[in-house]
């Protein structure tokens, strides 16, 4: 590893390539995931069908987070295609998948958000949007929470702390105040409240190089501070394992805390959480088509295996739906401790 570090300081971009983040995890000569799984009983790590297809429909966003696993930006060009998009659609069409999880970067910035969710509500599925809320307090996209709330979406939504110094110091000065603004929007239209079936729930990771904290005793914690403090109601709260990729892993390498981190994933692997992993049940799929078992694979350039379909235009679900996922050392970030998804813990 020690090796690499300098090589990576010359780069343009001060992130490391996809192949030599892989390698960075590789040469820390820890246990290896796959051996893992294997004394958990679980080798060779296969999907259990395709519940959930995940559109990954681009890097632009209108925030620069500190953590972030897709290094997204205002600045950042990639946009899922039109023929992308309507490969996408047309499986869910011919499929039984019941879920569209939507995602980016700040996936309503994506010139075809709108119809991607009349669509995939037209067909009858339930629809999420991965929403970083300060998207909604922006002019051109104020519409957001009257839209998603029309076509019952759910929104997950990102929000680091109930605490402004934390959240500002991962996300950028004044998102917290622009968060909490969305956040009552929201409210005022019915999401987080009881009986209304518009869900909303928060995902909140980590400011620094430690796991997540129990997920539910957080989030009674957070209903409870959210609630009293600013009068902010929601559903569920997610908590996920900082990635140790991208941006993530940059921080942990300037602030030397990279092998101290790895073999903190790597003690805290947990057999329990193999089960629940979200690759299992998971199809992602990138901007340019690309498949992928989840959305850190697709970071990490990972693709599926070779005797699985590559792009979104040759994928069947018969051929997809018992597949062996690839894995790699960033995957102990999913099951450490009580495990990490898009759905928060997995254990």
């Amino acid at each position: 590893m020690a090796k690499l570090i300098p090589t990576l300081r010359k780069l343009n971009s001060p992130l490391a390539s996809s192949e030599q983040q892989r390698q960075l995890l590789d040469d820390l000569s820890l246990r290896s995931f796959a051996e893992s799984v294997a004394g958990a009983g679980q080798h060779p790590l296969r999907a259990y069908g395709v519940e959930v297809l995940q559109m990954n429909v681009g890097k632009r966003c209108n925030q620069t987070c500190a953590h972030c696993h897709v290094d997204a930006g205002p600045e950042r060009k990639e946009v899922m295609t039109r023929p992308v998009l309507e490969a996408c659609l047309d499986l869910l069409a011919r499929s039984a998948i019941p879920t569209l999880d939507i995602t980016g970067g700040a996936p309503e910035m994506h010139p075809d958000f709108r119809e991607i969710v009349e669509r995939a509500s037209a067909l009858g599925r339930h629809v999420m949007d991965r929403c970083n809320l300060t998207i909604t307090c922006l002019p051109n996209y104020a519409y957001l929470p009257e839209f998603l709330a029309a076509h019952r979406v759910e929104v997950v939504a990102s929000l680091p702390a109930y605490a402004a110094k934390q959240t500002d110091t991962q996300r950028g000065d004044g998102v917290f105040e622009d968060s909490l603004q969305a956040l009552r929007h929201f409210n005022s239209l019915g999401y987080g409240k009881e009986g209304t079936g518009l869900t909303l729930n928060l995902v909140t990771n980590p400011v620094g190089a430690f796991l997540p904290g129990n997920q539910r005793s957080l989030e009674r914690d957070w209903k409870s501070q959210l609630k009293r403090r600013y009068g902010v109601e929601f559903n569920n709260l997610y908590t996920i394992t900082n990635m140790p990729i991208s941006r993530f892993l940059d921080f942990l390498l300037r602030s030397g805390n990279l092998a101290a981190y790895m073999e903190k994933l790597v003690t805290a692997f947990n057999p329990a959480t193999v089960e629940g992993l979200m690759c299992r049940s998971t199809l992602s799929v990138g901007w340019d088509g690309r498949l992928y078992d989840c959305d850190f694979n697709q970071m990490l350039d990972l693709g599926l295996g070779p005797q699985s379909p590559q792009t979104i235009f040759d994928a069947t679900i018969e051929s997809l739906a018992t597949r062996v996922i690839q894995v790699g050392q960033h995957c102990y970030g999913c099951t450490a401790g009580l495990g990490s998804s898009c759905g928060g813990a997995t254990a």
